[in-house]
């Protein structure tokens, strides 16, 4: 588990770009914080990064967007669980079937969506309410653990 800083929302879009660049189809981004913690922003910036149609706009009223690739890669799967009463609810959305073909996204995910797959980012987003900095904590599981993760904080570390 690695932690960075991210000074402006800019800047966490920027960090969610090149994410999305390291993504492939199967993975799964599990994104946590509290409301306004840059979730949506940091979801617009991998959407960039993946070659997806927008716009990307938080789906807590939809739940779940499907962005077809502009690129010929996968598809992004927006959903926000924040609505969701549980895995049954979680269940009926069928994720698992767009999961192989598709990078998913899920916003409030925690604790619901670990399930879905072995090769998953855990991203935990804080933000300072007075300065709007945020910090990203990451954590890799399955090929994301250890070193991949280790290289990917490095690439979302440096300098633009």
């Amino acid at each position: 588990m690695t932690s960075i800083s991210l000074p402006t929302p800019e800047r966490t879009r920027e960090a969610g770009r090149r994410l999305g660049e390291a993504l492939r189809a199967g993975d799964l981004v599990v994104l946590t914080g509290g409301l306004g913690a840059g979730k949506t922003t940091m979801t617009q910036g991998l959407a960039d990064g993946v070659g997806v149609r927008g716009p990307i706009t938080s789906p807590t009223f939809v739940i779940a967007r499907v962005h077809p690739s502009l690129v010929g890669g996968p598809a992004l799967v927006h959903v926000d669980a924040y609505r969701l009463g549980g895995a049954a609810e979680l269940d009926d959305l069928d994720l698992d079937t767009d999961l192989t073909d598709s990078v998913t996204v899920v916003e409030w995910g925690s604790g619901l969506v670990e399930d879905l797959s072995e090769d998953r980012l855990e991203i935990t987003l804080a933000a300072d309410p007075e300065t709007e900095a945020r910090t990203l904590t990451l954590t890799g599981r399955g090929r994301w653990a250890g070193a991949p993760a280790d290289a990917l904080v490095r690439s979302l570390t440096a300098e633009v």
